[in-house]
């Protein structure tokens, strides 16, 4: 499965061809007996549509954007990968990070700035 079908950490794969391409509108039940069995992989996780969305109960599906939109509000915390992580986070009470270019870098003396 390519990264093209992963939004947000939900990887639909093939699903997402198909959902794209269905007719709409489409209502629920006719939307779980067609895709319901598909599998729909998170993090280190997977599903069906049927136990994502299954308990919505919504009436009809006015195209692929509003399936899209279910999926995305039922998947919970399984779908991020690792919890409360962030690059962007300060240094944590005594670690030393230098930025790059930063003062003491002298194998930075020969590159240029744009």
């Amino acid at each position: 499965m390519t990264d093209d079908s992963r939004t947000l950490g939900v990887e639909l794969g093939d699903l997402e061809d198909q959902l794209e391409s269905a007719a709409y509108p489409l209502e629920h039940d006719e939307l779980l007996d067609e895709y319901g069995d598909a599998e729909i992989e998170m993090d280190d996780h997977e599903t069906t549509l049927e136990e994502l969305i299954g308990p919505l109960n919504e009436d009809e599906y006015g195209g692929y954007d509003e399936v899209e939109q279910a999926i995305m509000n039922m998947v919970g915390d399984e779908a991020i990968g690792r919890k409360n992580y962030s690059d962007r986070t300060p240094p944590a009470s005594g670690e030393q990070r230098q930025d790059e270019g930063a003062p003491g870098q002298d194998d930075q003396r020969e590159q240029q700035s744009f």
